[in-house]
Order: C-alpha cells, then sequence, then structure tokens
C-alpha cells in the first residue's frame, strides 16, 4: 500500500519540515511501524491548488491510503494502527487521555501576558499529573511499552520546551524528574530525531501567536 502524507513545511522554508507536532505526531507513528511513506511539504500561506482540491478545509496533516485523502490526527493514527496492528500501539482505553490537558494548559500560558492570571499554575498542574503518573506507572505512560499516547505527548512536549524557554524564559521544574527523563527517552527515539522540526522554525511557528 502506497502512503503518501501532507505535512507543514517550515516557515521562510518550503523544503523543510515545519513545527506541526499533529503532523509529527502521525510520522512518529508511521516510523515506529517501520512503514514507507512519501511526505509532501505543504506551505500554509499558499496552499497548492491540488492540495486543496482534495482537501477543502486545508489542514494538515493528511494522509492518502490507496486512494483515498484522510485528515485529522486522530482519525489519521486511529487508520494506521487498525491497517498495520503490529507493532501495537493502542493504549489501555484507561490510559488513552494521560497528559491530554497539557498541550491547551501550555498554549495558554505560552500566549499569557498576565504574570498572574493563573495559566502557570494551570500548567504545572498538569505536568505534576503527568510526574505522578509516570512515577507509578513509568517510565511510558504504559510502562515500558511505548504507545500512540507517548507519540502524541511528544511533540507537544517537545513545542513546550522549545518555546516557553525561548519565550518565557520557563523550563519544566527540576523536581518533576519522572518527566524530565519521560522527555528526554522519547527526545532520544531514533523515530523522534528523524520527524522533529529545528528549533529555530517551532519557534518562527510559533511567533505570530505569541506576538498577536
Amino acid at each position: 500500500m502506497a502512503i503518501e502524507i501532507c505535512c507543514k513545511a517550515a516557515t521562510g522554508a518550503p523544503d523543510v519540515l515545519g513545527d506541526c507536532p499533529f503532523c509529527q505526531r502521525v510520522l512518529l507513528t508511521l516510523e515506529e511501524k517501520k512503514l514507507t511513506y512519501t511526505t509532501h511539504l505543504i506551505n500554509l500561506d499558499s496552499k497548492p491548488e491540488w492540495f486543496l482540491e482534495v482537501n477543502p478545509d486545508g489542514k494538515v496533516p493528511l494522509i492518502k491510503f490507496d486512494d483515498k485523502w484522510i485528515s485529522d490526527s486522530d482519525v489519521i493514527v486511529g487508520l494506521i494502527e487498525e491497517k498495520f496492528p503490529e507493532p501495537s500501539l493502542s493504549p489501555p482505553p484507561e490510559l488513552a487521555s494521560v497528559g491530554s490537558k497539557i498541550f491547551p494548559k501550555f498554549v495558554t500560558f505560552l500566549k499569557s501576558k498576565d504574570a498572574n492570571d493563573g495559566t502557570e499554575q494551570a500548567l504545572l498542574d498538569e505536568l505534576k499529573s503527568l510526574e505522578e503518573h509516570l512515577k507509578n506507572h513509568g517510565p511510558y505512560v504504559n510502562g515500558e511499552k511505548i504507545t500512540a499516547v507517548d507519540l502524541s505527548l511528544a511533540p507537544k512536549l517537545y513545542h513546550l520546551e522549545v518555546t516557553l524557554a525561548h519565550f518565557k524564559k520557563w523550563t519544566v521544574p527540576e523536581s518533576l524528574t519522572h518527566v524530565h527523563n519521560y522527555t528526554k527517552s522519547l527526545f532520544a527515539r531514533e523515530s523522534f530525531e528523524k520527524t522533529k522540526a529545528a528549533k529555530e522554525y517551532v519557534i518562527a511557528g510559533w511567533a505570530p501567536k505569541v506576538n498577536a
């Protein structure tokens, strides 16, 4: 089966993989399953006509299985699991939402202009919750075995680390040792190294939202 995937091109560098964490999530899934695929980098400021024809919403990631284009990273990851069940990346249902609130809390804190609005604490609370889970069940969300939950969290934690350090001089507290070990382990994986956006492109991608 020929697999094609459309991902965001880097801001100002159309031939380089951009900063979309949802695209990286899908790429990580393909890499961890050792699947062969072709990548199309899409400049979201100037979307090609063919891309809009198959995908009027104009969103990435977009994947092609057989002759059908499918969008939405949740749907895509589920389909990859269904079509290529080995190695399994399915988490137990009760773990599917671990860490799911970290990304929205991070985005709110990143965009915040008021140091006393509680957004930092809201993010810390979610990171502490992840810390507690990893302490009891780690090193990954489902113990020794990496799952789709980890592959969803990894790009988001990378964006969190890069952008908060750059825009707010903020880092995850050292006391959250399990979170630190978790991110180090995820970021060191071959699949992650191969699919991550360079830090400067992550910063460039978020700059308009932060400065809005």
